[in-house]
């Protein structure tokens, strides 16, 4: 678990150092990170598109669409019914579903 969360955080800080303004990469903080962790504990073994989520959220993916929409869901910049579009739209294999609302649920 504490090597899922220093992972977690290292991707979180990559795409922060990345990011080029207009909204367009994860909000970078506590409150982001804490999300990002909490929701690797809870659904990483669900699956977004074909890839499981511990993967979507693991330095081994280059692929920083799924963290992005997640930090903006779990700090509020972007709402659920939003967050479900855009990962719909960005992983449109397999059923989501089950995924997005384990994701969402962590907001409570």
């Amino acid at each position: 678990m504490a090597h899922r969360i220093a992972t977690v955080a290292s991707v979180t800080t990559l795409i922060a150092l990345a990011g080029c303004g207009g909204g367009l990469f994860a909000p970078e903080g506590p409150a982001s990170n804490a999300f990002l962790n909490k929701v690797d504990t809870a659904c990483g073994r669900l699956t977004i598109g074909t890839q499981p989520m511990d993967y979507l959220l693991s330095v081994e993916n280059n692929d920083t669409t799924f963290i992005d929409l997640t930090a903006k869901l779990g700090t509020g910049e972007i709402g659920a019914d939003t967050y479900r579009q855009g990962i719909n739209t960005a992983y449109p294999a397999g059923d989501n579903g089950p995924a997005i609302d384990c994701v969402i649920n962590q907001l409570e």
